[in-house]
């Protein structure tokens, strides 16, 4: 854990979490990382989908919690409350800690939360200036708003699976989608950097405002160049396995031992590579002189590369075109990503202690030279904070908070 006394660049902020699963839950984790306070809030039986989501399972509290190892992916640096919304007294707490929030995030189903008045315009009405950020599938607008979307249904509907995974008539050939949820997690990032925009909106008017944010768009937009072809072209393109549609040599390639990435991504990367392959005749070849032509002639320029690396090794060839200063690389396993010195020098793996035990998880990437990224929780243990939270923001006393655990509206755990 890091030394809470450093500055934090949204330390400031304060976050109401209503979000499960994975897309809001890392749009939080984001925001906490970067010191914003953010308090999630989790039904009493259960809390968060992602805690029964194992194995592998988070080691278990003093107290009998067995969490999946998933839920430890996007919850860090948040403090847990147990509260039951479905109850009028419970959405009335929810209220009562929204008017101390900058900040919602929520994924309910459209229109889900009008009924509890946890809604944009029941949020607005106790802090008119609220961000308030709603993910969903497909968003709160066209005819398929009211469906429920998962990150699965988004890699299909997107196009990303279209163009994931090998040829059609070629063995193992057919859609694939992404090793992560990353229809997930790029959502997550862009409700972050909207809700930053959003406060900066904020800090110059005075306004808050209301966030649409869903799957299907923001995976579309990730599609990046795919998109841009398309749209160019009017061609969809389709699955071309471990080969790139504008870059080539750029692929995996088979060595005597295994599989090597090369990535030439210009004329000079691919000059220096026919150097250090012993190829003069493809290096003055007009047919790979150029992005372009090689795109045309991959077949041919591929064959020849591939008979060249027949003859190293996964670790000699990755050496001598390091040397050459041409891109390339190994297909790690995750051992072998956690055991790079590259890795271990970069500081991504933290441990933070948790009710008694310890979790690791996986830092903040980027570094910030003045307000670097803090941990000062695990994720919590379901229902945590709920007494000090509601007695330190709400000003809730010990005898309100007794009455609320004994009728069940709210759940408290020792951490």
């Amino acid at each position: 854990m890091t030394d809470n006394k450093k500055p934090h660049a949204l330390g400031h902020l304060r976050v109401l979490d209503l979000s499960r699963v994975l897309a809001g839950p890392w749009s939080g984790q984001i925001l906490g990382d970067l010191g914003a306070e953010v308090l999630k809030i989790e039904h009493p039986n259960g809390g968060d989908d992602t805690r029964k989501w194992g194995p592998p399972f988070l080691p278990e509290t003093p107290d009998g919690q067995k969490d999946a190892a998933y839920f430890s992916s996007g919850n860090r640096n948040k403090r847990s409350l147990a509260i039951d919304i479905s109850t009028p007294e419970g959405a009335a707490i929810v209220r009562d800690l929204a008017k101390h929030c900058d900040i919602v995030i929520e994924n309910f189903k459209v229109g889900g939360l009008a009924k509890y008045g946890l809604d944009y315009a029941g949020i607005q009405e106790v802090r008119p200036d609220v961000i308030y950020c709603s993910i969903t599938g497909f968003g709160q607008t066209g005819p398929y708003a009211t469906r429920a979307g998962y990150d699965y249904l988004i890699q299909g509907m997107s196009g990303l699976m279209s163009v994931t995974g090998l040829p059609d008539g070629v063995p193992g050939g057919g859609p694939m989608r992404a090793g992560v949820a990353v229809c997930d997690l790029y959502t997550g990032m862009y409700a972050t950097v909207s809700i930053l925009a959003a406060l900066a909106h904020r800090d110059a008017t005075g306004e808050g405002q209301y966030i649409d944010c869903a799957l299907l768009d923001c995976q579309i937009a990730a599609l990046a160049n795919q998109t841009a072809n398309y749209l160019a072209s009017g061609e969809a393109p389709g699955r071309m396995g471990n080969s790139h549609p504008n870059v080539v040599p750029y692929r995996v390639y088979p060595v005597k031992d295994g599989h090597v990435i090369i990535a030439v991504g210009n004329d000079g990367q691919f000059q220096r590579m026919c150097v250090a392959l012993d190829m003069p005749e493809e290096a003055t070849d007009p047919r790979f002189a150029t992005a372009s032509t090689r795109i045309i002639n991959r077949d041919p320029l591929d064959a020849v590369i591939e008979s060249r690396l027949a003859n190293y090794s996964r670790d000699e060839i990755i050496a001598h075109l390091e040397k050459a200063t041409v891109p390339c690389g190994p297909i790690n396993t995750l051992a072998d990503t956690f055991a790079d010195p590259q890795v271990q020098a970069r500081e991504l793996v933290v441990t933070l202690p948790r009710a008694g035990t310890e979790v690791r998880t996986v830092g903040y990437p980027a570094k910030l030279s003045k307000t670097p990224a803090d941990y000062r929780y695990a994720p919590p243990v379901l229902g945590a904070d709920t007494r000090e939270v509601l007695a330190r923001v709400c000003g809730y006393d010990e005898t309100k908070l007794d009455s609320l655990e004994s009728a069940g509206t709210v759940g408290a755990k020792k951490a």
